[in-house]
């Protein structure tokens, strides 16, 4: 079964009236399966329409055109999350709260209540590398790589059957994603499902069992990792992925 099925998909933006109106393509195509089970990478160089894409599936944004489906269902069922987590790439939480009230807080907003509340905090905050000290701080003393930390546990409290993390490494030191992959490892080895976009193909290759690139917006490459990264007739295949990855799409 895929989890998340995407076909087509097209978004355009419009930059405003300063910009005379000028439309952007973020994403002109692209058509891939996410299944069930499956640790996948979503990777592209910066502007590529990562993001575009992450936020469609999560019925922040609405396509242009073409077929999006999480769980079957269409992104703007709220339905199609019950099931899902989701870290963005510059999660954004109330600074004013402690990070305990901010897991309390999502905990409750995902059905968790009574005793299961605190163990499943425990569980999260653990898995993440979460220290006890830092709950009791409010988020505007965390640095970023512990607000990243504790955005992963806030999607990882309900046990989602399917994970989107957008950029979770992004701003760690290598310590940090170290823990990133180990945690995602984990999660993925207890059968949930993670769909993840990254910039970094080492990253992708470390972990992963399924990949898809996309450069300027157009799904380039996608299949399990071994497909990916592997063409016997081009000796210089994988460097130039690399070379695709490290560079930045101007999109204005």
């Amino acid at each position: 079964m895929n989890l998340v099925e995407i076909r087509d998909f097209h978004k355009t933006y419009r930059l405003g009236i300063e910009r005379g109106l000028k439309v952007v393509e973020a994403v002109k195509s692209i058509t891939l399966d996410v299944p069930e089970g499956s640790l996948y990478g979503f990777i592209g160089p910066n502007g590529a329409g990562k993001t575009t894409t992450i936020k469609t599936l999560m019925g922040l944004i609405r396509p242009s055109s073409g077929t999006v489906l999480v769980m079957g269902k269409n992104p703007l069922d709220p339905a199609s999350r019950r099931e899902v987590g989701f870290q963005p790439e510059q999660p954004y939480f109330y600074d004013y709260l402690t990070g305990l009230e901010l897991l309390r807080y999502y905990g409750r907003l995902s059905g968790i209540r009574g005793p299961d509340l605190p163990s499943r905090i425990e569980e999260a905050c653990a898995l993440c590398k979460v220290e006890t000290g830092w709950l009791e701080r409010r988020l505007r003393t965390y640095s970023k790589g512990m607000s990243q930390r504790l955005g992963l546990a806030q999607s990882v409290i309900a046990r989602p059957r399917l994970l989107v993390l957008d950029e979770p490494m992004s701003g760690l030191d290598p310590m940090g994603r170290r823990d990133v992959r180990l945690a995602m490892q984990e999660l993925h080895g207890r059968g949930t499902t993670i769909f993840y976009s990254s910039h970094v193909l080492s990253d992708v290759e470390e972990i992963c069992t399924h990949a898809a690139m996309v450069v300027r917006g157009t799904l380039r490459l996608s299949g399990t990792l071994d497909q990916i990264l592997s063409n016997p007739a081009d000796p210089g295949h994988r460097s130039k992925l690399e070379d695709l990855l490290a560079k930045e799409v101007e999109l204005a």
